[in-house]
Parts: structure tokens; C-alpha cells; sequence
């Protein structure tokens, strides 16, 4: 096994344990509330950590649909490229999801400095800068993730354009 493959091993492992427990801790909390409405109770905090968390599932998910190349990236656009234009076209789509995600990186991480000082209304204790991080944070976990698998994925390219002769599309 290479140093890539390991790499993306782990951080697969990582993303699922993260979307896991995002997804488990979100039904327990749901289940919970339900509980404590159907007592009588209310958790005040509920319906705002309810949203950041369920928000949060997303960008820790995109990131590990990119480590295992199952996000949107016109994958039929590049296999019904002739074979010359493939490579230029696995680059290009490379290039602008990598930019795009590079941008969100940096617009994410200026909305949590303007959110600098501020907290959830309902837990005045918790920052919105913890809540907002997903941004950049997922941005990033994307870029890595994508990093990660550019590899494997340019080999699938090379190996699919070695078998396709000249003039034909696959």
C-alpha cells in the first residue's frame, strides 16, 4: 500500500467517524427533544444546535464524497471527451473545484472573523466562530480530500485513454 493510499485510508476514516457521530449525535439530540416536549420540557437549545449540527453533516460529507470522487464533477463530460482532450479536461475540472473550494476556504474564514465576539442565542457560552468554522474547515477537508484522490483518479484517466484508440470516445 502507498503513502497516498494510506493518506487517503485514513482521512476516509477520519470523515466517516466525523459523519457518524454528526448523524448519531443529531438523531440522539432529535430524540431527545422529542422526549422532553412530550413531558412537558422544552430544550431551549435544541431547534439552534439541531440546525448548526444538521448544517454541519454536509461539509464534512461533501468532503469525504470527494475523497472517494462521488461528488459533482461532470464525470460523464470527461469519459465522452475524445481521448486527446481528457487529460486538459480532468485538469480544468481539477483546477475549478479545487479554486472553488479554495474561495469558500477564504470567505468562510472571513465570515468567522466578522462573527468574532458573537455567540448562539440560546447558548450564549458557544461562539459562533466554533459553529461557523464548518466553513472553512469543510472547504479544506474538500481541498485535501480531492488532493488525495487526484491521483488514483488521473491513473483511471491515463489507464481508460490508453485503451480507447485515437478519434474515439468512451
Amino acid at each position: 500500500m502507498t503513502i497516498s493510499e494510506r493518506l487517503s485510508r485514513l482521512i476516509e476514516r477520519l470523515l466517516e467517524f466525523i459523519v457518524l457521530m454528526l448523524v448519531a449525535g443529531l438523531a440522539v439530540l432529535v430524540v431527545a427533544a422529542v422526549v422532553y416536549r412530550k413531558t412537558g420540557a422544552s430544550l431551549t437549545w435544541y431547534d439552534e444546535v439541531a440546525s448548526v449540527m444538521l448544517a454541519w453533516v454536509p461539509y464534512y460529507g461533501s468532503a469525504l464524497a470527494a475523497l472517494k470522487r462521488c461528488h459533482i464533477g461532470f464525470p460523464g463530460l470527461l469519459k465522452g471527451a475524445p481521448a486527446f482532450l481528457r487529460r486538459p479536461l480532468f485538469i480544468l475540472r481539477e483546477s475549478i473545484v479545487i479554486g472553488f473550494f479554495a474561495l469558500l476556504a477564504w470567505v468562510g474564514y472571513t465570515v468567522v472573523k466578522v462573527l468574532h465576539g458573537c455567540a448562539l442565542v440560546s447558548l450564549p457560552q458557544v461562539s459562533t466562530t466554533v459553529t461557523q468554522s464548518v466553513i472553512p474547515i469543510g472547504a479544506v477537508l474538500f481541498i485535501i480530500a480531492q488532493s488525495v484522490s487526484m491521483p488514483e483518479a488521473w491513473q483511471r484517466l491515463e489507464d481508460r485513454s490508453r485503451t480507447t484508440p485515437p478519434g474515439v470516445s468512451v
